[in-house]
């Protein structure tokens, strides 16, 4: 191996240990707590060293945002493997939903919180979320071939059933069903009609 080629190695195995860290502060501690600073202390490294690999913490969030989005796609490939395409559409309803209550702080990294996507409007482009959205986008448009959705364009679909999934899982992790003055059982259970009625009104 080249001098250059170990160069580059060692750089990504930095960045990496920099986004693995920043992704376990954000589990443990949440947004608002992880700091450049409190990234450069966990690895040991000063903040200096993260400000050679990301301009700025917005820059830095991207690289984990990236990452969140890789763990939702992972539970994708692992949890929304039906043959038949309208189950495996049901699939990922349930599971983009328990991933979002289960990991909220990243959730708000990948859908709410607005630093990420600075970076994004700087390169002109949002690309981290791709593969998720065509895994969704992919077992829409096998649906529409067998003509099991009541939708004629496949975007309009995808908009729908994201933005329903989205939207219990923002209620949720904002606590917001506490206007509803229910148990945590009885939340569970609603979001849990509420995807299974919402994909039965779109069924053809």
């Amino acid at each position: 191996m080249g001098i250059s080629d170990r160069k580059e190695r060692e750089k990504q195995e930095m960045k990496k240990l920099i986004i693995d860290a920043a992704l376990r502060m954000f589990v443990e501690d949440g947004y608002e707590k992880t700091s450049i600073r409190n990234i450069a202390d966990r690895i040991e490294y000063s903040p200096g060293t993260i400000y050679l690999y990301y301009k700025d913490k917005d820059e830095l969030l991207y690289a984990v945002q990236k990452e969140a989005f890789s763990k939702m796609l992972e539970t994708f490939q692992r949890e929304a493997t039906s043959r038949s395409p309208w189950k495996r559409l049901e699939q990922i309803a349930y599971s983009y939903v328990n991933f979002g209550i289960k990991h909220p702080d990243l959730y708000d990294l990948m859908f709410i919180i607005r630093a990420p996507m600075n970076t994004a409007e700087e390169k002109g482009d949002w690309d981290n979320g791709d593969a998720c959205f065509n895994y969704l986008t992919d077992t829409i448009g096998e649906c529409m071939e067998k003509g099991l959705l009541r939708y004629s364009d496949p975007r309009v679909a995808a908009l729908s059933i994201w933005s329903m999934g989205h939207g219990l899982v923002s209620l949720q992790v904002r606590c917001r069903f506490k206007v509803m003055q229910l148990s945590d059982d009885q939340v569970s259970n609603m979001i849990h009609l509420s995807i299974k009625e919402f994909l039965r009104t779109i069924k053809a």
